[in-house]
């Protein structure tokens, strides 16, 4: 694995005008041409963040495009695809007290990071905030903004939006300080989902989450990607999410929900033979959410029965 980074905002210094509080930390994996265009608006934002880009793996040129056209963007040239812990990878080498994510095929809108900071700012106990998502071309609001606007979750009056019980990591930004607390996302469910194990561990640890729709995130879905192995691992993810911290009714009750939803194809066949395998490891790492947290994810299983965004399908 190796690191470049060329210019002041790469070793810590900051342009003046900028925005030191928050940084970007970018996954890719065989998208160079979207990775390029997604650098090129995040570069230009006001904030100037520092940019960390992890490029997992990609033989299609993308970490020298990466060095020629962004010289003060800091790379870190993986040779395997580390998935969802390649942000974990970008998060170390920072020390900005926020960091927003972001995917290769996103981009922030301008003023969007700043807002966030102001927030986490003046929310001591809040760890991640949540952007509403347009989807480009078009700028159309994505289906899953409605879940997000209506959520049933309860949290402290004192939340600046609706409370969550996870988050999307492509259109968050979180506290650097809580995301390590919690150990970052986990190596073991690599991608696809990562985010709900990690938010049930925020709200353990007594942190807050919430949807701020003064924040904004352009999405122009790339075309490269393997929506079969997407929907194989979500469906992994999702069953050993639920048997690590759901206790023994919900997580029966989601089991059950999910086996009568899911295509009845290959593909979910895969899936969950890779969730069965993975029972020993699952049983022995298994941790029950304390009430408080667990309240957060029975109050979303009316709505992810209900939802139209949240489907397992490709």
């Amino acid at each position: 694995m190796t690191t470049a980074g060329h210019d002041d905002r790469a070793t810590g210094d900051r342009t003046v005008g900028g925005d030191p509080r928050v940084a970007v930390v970018v996954i890719t994996h065989q998208r160079r041409d979207e990775l390029v265009q997604a650098l090129d608006r995040l570069l230009v934002l006001p904030e100037q963040p520092r940019v960390v880009v992890v490029d997992n793996g990609s033989t299609d040129g993308t970490a020298d495009a990466v060095r020629t056209r962004f010289p003060q963007v800091e790379l870190v040239a993986s040779p395997e695809n580390l998935g969802a812990v390649g942000r974990n990878v970008g998060v170390a080498l920072l020390d900005t007290p926020y960091v927003a994510f972001c995917d290769d095929d996103t981009w922030w809108e301008p003023g969007s990071l700043t807002v966030a900071a102001d927030v986490l700012d003046a929310h001591p106990r809040l760890a991640v905030v949540t952007a509403g998502i347009l989807v480009e071309p078009g700028g159309t609001e994505d289906p899953i903004v409605t879940e997000l606007r209506d959520s049933p979750v309860r949290g402290p009056d004192w939340l600046p939006g609706p409370a969550l019980g996870s988050f999307l990591a492509g259109a968050s930004v979180l506290r650097r300080e809580a995301f390590l607390e919690v150990g970052g996302f986990s190596e073991r469910l690599w991608l696809g989902g990562e985010e709900e194990l990690m938010a049930g561990d925020l709200a353990a640890a007594g942190w807050e989450l919430c949807y701020l729709p003064q924040l904004t995130v352009h999405h122009q879905a790339s075309r490269a990607r393997d929506p079969h192995r997407r929907r194989r691992d979500g469906i992994r993810n999702t069953l050993w999410t639920t048997w690590l911290r759901r206790p023994m009714r919900a997580a029966l009750r989601r089991t059950a929900h999910l086996l009568r939803t899911v295509p009845r194809d290959r593909v979910t066949a895969r899936g969950l033979l890779e969730a069965v395998r993975g029972l020993p490891w699952v049983l022995r790492e298994r941790r029950v959410l304390p009430p408080h947290a667990e309240a957060r994810f029975a109050a979303l299983e009316e709505a992810q029965r209900r939802s139209t965004a949240r489907r397992y399908v490709s």
